[in-house]
């Protein structure tokens, strides 16, 4: 099955400010904004549910060979604050697979940065940070997909699975380093969790995703 999530999931979306601030946060995980976020499904839908720990508000998700997204439309000004802040869990992995072809393609988690570069659906470029099962941090590599994204592990189970873990990276030189853009500001921030290709179980779980100056 073609997937083409990250191209098509904010292609017209239509934006009245840039938020400036010394920290932006994207998702709250609340009753209110859960009903607002957009879902882009690519076969089936992630089970998502919200939930909250003594750090905050947290959201759920479970997939077994199915795979959708939950996106916010969001700009954000990378010259105040160009770090993105993800915590994360996987509690179960896909172990075994491999993430680098279509065939193995899917993520327990991972968090799309998106900038729309063109008048067309086809132009938006990507940053794909990833939870990966089986690669080691910091690896990266092109989506088997599409040369316009690139997956960035910033987590691995191979070091922390069913644990807590923050992890922080600097998007503008990303997209500088892997797509030649100097961006000043975001477009889209979304989340999925996809299974649809290996046909296996994952259950993740994503809290405090936000951006700061360092």
């Amino acid at each position: 099955m073609y997937k083409n999530f990250l191209t098509i999931l904010f292609s017209s979306l239509l934006f009245s400010s840039i938020v400036l601030a010394e920290k932006v946060t994207v998702f709250d995980f609340t009753e209110g904004e859960f009903k607002t976020l957009q879902v882009k499904k690519v076969k089936g839908e992630t089970t998502w549910r919200l939930g909250s720990n003594e750090k905050g508000n947290f959201i759920k998700a479970e997939a077994e060979g199915k795979g959708s997204g939950l996106g916010k439309e969001v700009k954000i000004d990378l010259s105040k604050t160009p770090f993105i802040n993800i915590t994360w869990k996987v509690e179960k992995d896909l172990s075994g697979i491999n993430e680098k072809t279509k065939k193995g393609h899917d993520y327990a988690a991972r968090v799309f940065v998106i900038k729309k570069t063109g008048s067309t659906m086809l132009s938006n470029r990507a940053i794909n940070y990833v939870f990966s099962s089986n690669q080691n941090v910091d690896e990266n590599w092109r989506s088997p997909y599409t040369k316009k994204s690139v997956d960035y592990v910033l987590s691995t189970t191979k070091e922390n699975l069913d644990t807590w873990v923050t992890v922080k990276a600097n998007v503008k030189d990303h997209f500088k380093k892997f797509h030649d853009l100097d961006v000043v500001d975001l477009t889209g921030v979304a989340i999925m969790t996809d299974t649809d290709n290996s046909k296996l179980k994952a259950i993740s779980y994503y809290q405090n995703i936000y951006f700061s100056e360092e």
